[in-house]
This record gives structure tokens, C-alpha cells and sequence, in this order.
């Protein structure tokens, strides 16, 4: 999520080529003049004169800022761009405080505050017990799909053996026979928890595929969590009954406010507080996804990232999710501006609201001049089998995925596939998340960090297969340029979309990302959207926003 195909800005991170004037003369500014205004923005969002808010357990570490609309003259890119860098002594502040050039986005800089939940959390309806007790409340899915291997049609009746026996009445949530039993893997219907509250049937123990012997979904030896990571060792449910569109409740953006500066936001929902990272290593919190407050930086960058991308200035794009009973934040770095020599790092913590991050020390992939795409832009899916994948890329030759041990924290082999692609025009900022037999791949699409000028877009599409397969909702191969535009500017109060991230909570699903407002707001800077994320009938995200 961080590279725009345009010359001389932090955000490039594509092939060096040759770009349209116009574009060109837009971006021509100088470092100075993009210092000066990353400071004004930065404490735009600052509380008084202290800077940032701190959490006393996390460290005060920014590597730097970048700011929007500066250029670094010379350098060309084809990736994204939001302009100057601010070095790392402006990025940090005494005493825990975080200086104003160290944290805030200037129009159309780099992302500063939040982030998405990485390669798809669930939410709160989530997790289920190893012995077979259902999620919270045990609703099954909407239309009565659970994971692979167990569906039921609608109205409550269980698949192959699982007929209930004549003269069986309905229990509250679900149809179960009150003389007859379930037969194995037989999944229920559209709300059909087994008994009222959704205790299981006794016994009732996941099998391969999410199957239940007792007719209730579980995630033996693992946790389904925010934006469609599983826990890995046990399938979860397949979030059928996870934004369900209703015509009479179309999707929204929401309204926010507070500290709303952001590019590239990752965001995840944790014991009923919401986090967000974003591009800078920046954050925030909100009590109710509306309302959102700056909070402390991670960390900063580590040791191995310095010596592995020499000049590399600030962490990109982080990816934060749950799975293993362990939170991960996947990030880039990449250095000089318009080359590929980035690096994918990770950090986990086994709980948001203590403790701090420790870095795995070492990267999970790199990319150099010696390859055809470029390794920032992460982000973690965790199939329906619990294998953990990295989803990574921007311009060149596109989107690309790698398969991940089981702890997240290194590659298994050295295969690296790509999945999206368009010719060398940009692509970038891929997201993935899992949804009642699809894995949907959002990515943002053309020019980020402009301003209002921007022309970023939010496309989709979707795949049965982890690893490749997606097509468009026209038939049209992500691999050869397909992808249906889900969100974009209006010309009027918000351009650009795009940086994107989806975070599951219950059984609500959300599209945060960040889009420009106009030049007269706020100097057109990149800022916080969350959208509600509804399927249609025919499994199809419905487009909203900007």
C-alpha cells in the first residue's frame, strides 16, 4: 500500500520509468517545502503541546515522517509517493512525546496513523472453544453455509444423514429435531443454533473442513479472529452470516472524528477497543470505531531492517492480525525512492492492551533489482486449512503471495506466485480476507498521494483458491488486468481511495482506508474512512464510499 508510479516522492516504489508532465510538474516540490508541511498537519492532530499520546509500556520510536505533496528530486517511481522525508531526528520526541514531524501525514503523504487487521481477522462472533461449544451465541451462517464441508439449505435441515427425525420441533436459533439428532457433518441452517444460546450438541468436535460431528461448527485448536485469520491447527466458520447486504440498510461511511490522519490504515478489534497502524508506524485507538485518538508508535525501525535496505527511512504499510494466540504486525521497508530493494519485516505481542512488540530480527522476504515485483505492501490470510500466507506487492509485476510456516514467521519455500497484475500500471496495497467459499483480493488501483488529485481506486475480486484463480465479477483474470471497481472518488468531497484493509467484528465487516480530501480541507491530506462491507446475494462486495 505504499507505492504511486510517479518520480521523486517517499510513496515510489515502482520500475523506473518515464511519467506524464502534468504529473510530474504537480509533484516537483521541494524536501523543505514538504517538512514544513507535515509539521503543520502533524500538529494538527496533536492534544495541546505535548505531541502524541504515549502508552507508557511501548517504546517513543519514528523513524520519520513523510511528508505529502514533497518530492526528492531526481529519483523516479512507480510506486507510491507522498513526497519529502523527515529525517529521524525530527521523527521522535523527548520523553515518550512524538515530535510534530515525526508522526502526522501532510496532503497526500505517507501513512501516519492506523492500520488494518492483517490477512483478515474475525471478530467477536469468532471464536469457538476447542470441545465443540458453538461462537458467541452459536448463530451459523447467513444462508446457512458453514466451512467447507458442511452446508445446509435454508430452513434449518442438516446435510447428507443429518435429516432430523419426524416430529422433530425447532429449537430457539435452529431447526433440531426434539426426537431426532443430526447426522455427522451435518451443518445448520440460516440461524440455526442448535439450542438456545448455542450450546453445542454434546460431543460435537470439528472435523476436516470445519464439519461437526454434532452438528455444530467449531475451531478445534484455533481461534477465528478479525479479517479472516483463523487460528492456526482448526478451520474456523466461513462467515456466511458476515455482512449480509439488506436493501433497506445499504452500506454507509461512517462519520469519525478526532485524529483522522492516516495513509494505508490497518485496523483490528480487540477486547472492545479498536486499533489502527498505518504508514510511519503511526497509531490509534477508538472506544467506538468512530471517535479516534493518536496512540503510541510501535517501535521504530529495527537493526536488521537498517542493515538489510541501507537509507531506509520509516516502516511502511503495517498489517496487524491474530492468530496462534499471538497478535502479528507485518511491515516494509524500501530504499532509494522508484527501486524495489524493500524487505517485509514482523512483530508480535500476545495482547494489544499490554505489554509492547518484540521483532522477529530478521525479514520474511526481500525484493531487489534482480526481481519483477516488489516486497512491501504486507499482508497475512490464513486459509481454511489454518496455513498462515503473506500477500504482498506494488506496481511492477503486481500482486504476489508466498506461503508462511505456521508461526508466521518466515517462508516455507522460496516459491513466490503472482495472483494480480496489470501490464506494469499500478497495482498495489493488496488485501485479502475469506468469505463463505471465496477468498477476496482487494487492491488499490493507479496514483496515491496527490492530494485531491489523486486517482487511487479500490478494485476486487475473488478466487476459491487461496493461491490463484481470481477473476473479476465479468469472468476477466486479476492476472490479466481484471477487477471490479468497489470504491472511488466523487470530485467533491473525497478522491483516491484506496490503501485499504478489512476488519471483521461479530458479524459486521468493515473497509478501512484512507482517501484525500479536498485541497481547501485540511491541504487535501490523506485521512481516515471506514465503510460498512456487505456482500450481495451473489457473494459480490457492494460498492460505497468514498
Amino acid at each position: 500500500m505504499i507505492a504511486t508510479a510517479l518520480p521523486g516522492s517517499f510513496y515510489s516504489h515502482g520500475p523506473r520509468r518515464s511519467r506524464p508532465a502534468p504529473i510530474w510538474s504537480e509533484r516537483g516540490r521541494s524536501l523543505a517545502g514538504a517538512l514544513a508541511v507535515a509539521a503543520v498537519v502533524a500538529c494538527a492532530g496533536c492534544s495541546g503541546g505535548s505531541g502524541r499520546s504515549r502508552d507508557a509500556s511501548s517504546p517513543d520510536v519514528l523513524g520519520g515522517s513523510r511528508a505529502t505533496g514533497g518530492d526528492q528530486a531526481g529519483s523516479s517511481s512507480s510506486g507510491r509517493d507522498g513526497g519529502a522525508t523527515a529525517g529521524a531526528t525530527s521523527g521522535s520526541g523527548a520523553g515518550g512525546g512524538m515530535s510534530a514531524g515525526g508522526s502526522a501525514t501532510a496532503s497526500g503523504g505517507f501513512r501516519t496513523d492506523g492500520g488494518t487487521p492483517s490477512g483478515g481477522a474475525t471478530g467477536a462472533d469468532a471464536s469457538a472453544p476447542t470441545g465443540g461449544s458453538t461462537a458467541a451465541g452459536g448463530a451459523t451462517a447467513a444462508g446457512g453455509t458453514f466451512a467447507t464441508g458442511g452446508i445446509a439449505p435454508t430452513g434449518g435441515t442438516t446435510t447428507t444423514g443429518g435429516l432430523p427425525a419426524i416430529g422433530g420441533t425447532a429449537s430457539a436459533g435452529g431447526m433440531v429435531a426434539s426426537g431426532g439428532t443430526k447426522g455427522a457433518g451435518g451443518a445448520a441452517s440460516t440461524a440455526g443454533a442448535t439450542a438456545t444460546a448455542g450450546s453445542p450438541v454434546a460431543g460435537g468436535t470439528t472435523a476436516a473442513g470445519g464439519k461437526t460431528s454434532g452438528g455444530t461448527t467449531t475451531a478445534t485448536g484455533g481461534t477465528q479472529i478479525a479479517g479472516g485469520t483463523t487460528g492456526t491447527g482448526g478451520a474456523a466458520s466461513d462467515r456466511c452470516d458476515v455482512g449480509v447486504y439488506d436493501a433497506a440498510s445499504p452500506p454507509q461511511v461512517l462519520a469519525l472524528s478526532g485524529n483522522l490522519a492516516t495513509h494505508d490504515p490497518s485496523a483490528i478489534e480487540s477486547s472492545g477497543t479498536y486499533y489502527e497502524f498505518q504508514t510511519g508506524l503511526g497509531a490509534k485507538t477508538s472506544a467506538n470505531l468512530t471517535g479516534w485518538n493518536a496512540a503510541a508508535t510501535p517501535f521504530g525501525t529495527p537493526t536488521w531492517m537498517t542493515a538489510a535496505v541501507p537509507g531506509v527511512q520509516g516502516l511502511w504499510a503495517p498489517d496487524i492480525s491474530l492468530f496462534g494466540g499471538q497478535y502479528h504486525l507485518y511491515y516494509a521497508g524500501s530504499y532509494p525512492f522508484g527501486a524495489n530493494t524493500s524487505c517485509i519485516g514482523h512483530a508480535t505481542r500476545t495482547t494489544m492492551n499490554a505489554g509492547s512488540w518484540t521483532d522477529q530480527g530478521s525479514a520474511i522476504v526481500c525484493s531487489s533489482s534482480a526481481n519483477n515485483w516488489n516486497a512491501i505492501d504486507p499482508n497475512l490470510v490464513v486459509d481454511t486449512a489454518g496455513v498462515p500466507w503473506l500477500v504482498f506487492g506494488s506496481w511492477w509485476s503486481g500482486i504476489q503471495i508466498i506461503q508462511l510456516n505456521s508461526q508466521g514467521t518466515a517462508k516455507t519455500n522460496n516459491t513466490v506466485t503472482s495472483i494480480a497484475g496489470r501490464g506494469g500500471k499500478g497495482i498495489e496495497g493488496p488485501f485479502m480476507v475469506r468469505r463463505c467459499g471465496y477468498y477476496y483480493l482487494f487492491t488499490s488501483w493507479d496514483v496515491c498521494c496527490q492530494g485531491f488529485k489523486s486517482t487511487y481506486n479500490i478494485r476486487v475480486g475473488r478466487s476459491t483458491s487461496v493461491d490463484g484463480g481470481f477473476v473479476d465479477k465479468d469472468g476477466v483474470a486479476l492476472t490479466a488486468g481484471g477487477g471490479t471497481l468497489l470504491v472511488a472518488g466523487n470530485n467533491t468531497t473525497f478522491n483516491g481511495p484506496g490503501g485499504q484493509s478489512v476488519m471483521i467484528a461479530g458479524n459486521k465487516a468493515y473497509l478501512v482506508y484512507h482517501a484525500y480530501a479536498p485541497d481547501s480541507v485540511a491541504g487535501g491530506s490523506a485521512t481516515l474512512r471506514v465503510a460498512d462491507l456487505v456482500w450481495d446475494s451473489n457473494g459480490w462486495p457492494v460498492p460505497v464510499g468514498p
